[in-house]
């Protein structure tokens, strides 16, 4: 059994940190200096838990203007892939960006997620570029002609 919690960086932080620091600077050897950034304290963050209140996976949604919105940070634990948790995130995030107005949102996919966020509706906008040393592309989400469900 599994709970997803969504809320302010104050409520979030330790949980979020927890994820973060295991897939991004452990896992894939980004520096803790590209990793945490200013955006986290405006950010809304979703992290998913297990039973015992372990922290699986995160991510979070930034507003960048009054119809699009971003979402950044997504990362489940290695040992917890493959069980549709990215998918969980990633909906509950659209959900409120719906549920704040907003019509449009935009992520920078590594490359080797480009597929994950492809069967969610994400589309490939512009040429691959390389950040904090990986591949990624640009991808919206036009949430207007997505049906979401919870």
């Amino acid at each position: 059994m599994t709970y997803l919690e969504i809320g302010d960086w104050s409520h979030m932080q330790a949980a979020a940190q927890k994820v973060r620091n295991a897939v991004f600077i452990q896992e894939q050897g980004i520096s803790p200096e590209d990793e945490w950034d200013a955006d986290d304290a405006t950010a809304l963050h979703a992290v998913l838990f297990d039973a015992e209140g372990e922290p699986l996976g995160n991510a979070r949604l930034l507003p960048t203007s009054a119809n699009v919105a971003k979402v950044g940070r997504m990362a489940v634990l290695k040992e917890a892939r493959g069980q549709g948790y990215g998918a969980r995130l990633l909906k509950a995030l659209l959900l409120e960006a719906r549920r704040c107005g907003h019509q449009e949102v935009r992520l920078s996919a590594q490359l080797t997620a480009e597929q994950f966020y492809a069967l969610h509706g994400f589309t490939a906008i512009g040429e691959p570029f390389v950040e904090v040393g990986i591949a990624h592309v640009e991808m919206r989400l036009m949430l207007k002609s997505l049906d979401i469900v919870a």
